[in-house]
C-alpha cells in the first residue's frame, strides 16, 4: 500500500472518538501492517520536565528502552536537534542504541505542538536503507495530524 492510500486511514484514526493512546496505537498498527519495511513503530514523548523521552504506544518486538536521555541514541538526538533523522545503516552510527540485532535502519520524525518538540515517531526496519524522502514527507504528515490531538 502506498502512502497516499494510508493518509485517509490516518485521518480517520485521528478524527475518531477513542483515547489519544488508542489513536497512537492504531496508527502504529496501521503503519506496521501496511508498510512492508516498517518492522517496529512507536512513539516517544518528553517525560514531563525531565531531559528524557518516555516510551509511548508501539507495535513490534518488546524493548528495554523505555526511557531515553536527551542526546542518547537516534531518538535522544532528535529530541535535541528538532530535526528528522534518517539512518540508512544503524551499524555505522556511533550513538545508536541497539534494540534488536535484526534492525538495519531507523527513521525518527519529531512531533511539534505550538512549536515545541514534545515527542517523536520512531520506526525501525530490518531492511537496509529502505527510507526515502517519501517516507519523511508521509511521516511528517502523520506527526502534524498527531500534534492536533496532543495540543
Amino acid at each position: 500500500m502506498n502512502f497516499h492510500q494510508l493518509i485517509p486511514q490516518v485521518d480517520s484514526i485521528i478524527q475518531g472518538s477513542s483515547s489519544v493512546d488508542e489513536k497512537l496505537l492504531a496508527i502504529c498498527t496501521l503503519l506496521e501492517a501496511n508498510v512492508e519495511y516498517y518492522n517496529w513503530v512507536g512513539f516517544y514523548f518528553r517525560n514531563g520536565d525531565k531531559e528524557e523521552l518516555k516510551l509511548g504506544p508501539y507495535v513490534g518486538a518488546p524493548t528495554d528502552h523505555t526511557i531515553i536521555p536527551f542526546g542518547k541514541g537516534i531518538c535522544g538526538q532528535v529530541a535535541v536537534s528538532n530535526q528528522n533523522f534518517v539512518v540508512p545503516d544503524v551499524s555505522a552510527q556511533d550513538n545508536y542504541i541497539a534494540c534488536s540485532i535484526t534492525v538495519k535502519a531507523e527513521i525518527v520524525i519529531p512531533i511539534f505542538v505550538n512549536g515545541e518538540n514534545i515527542g517523536q515517531i520512531d520506526i525501525d526496519s530490518n531492511t537496509p536503507d529502505p527510507f526515502t524522502e517519501a517516507d519523511e514527507r508521509f511521516l511528517e504528515y502523520v506527526c502534524a495530524q498527531i500534534s492536533k490531538i496532543l495540543s
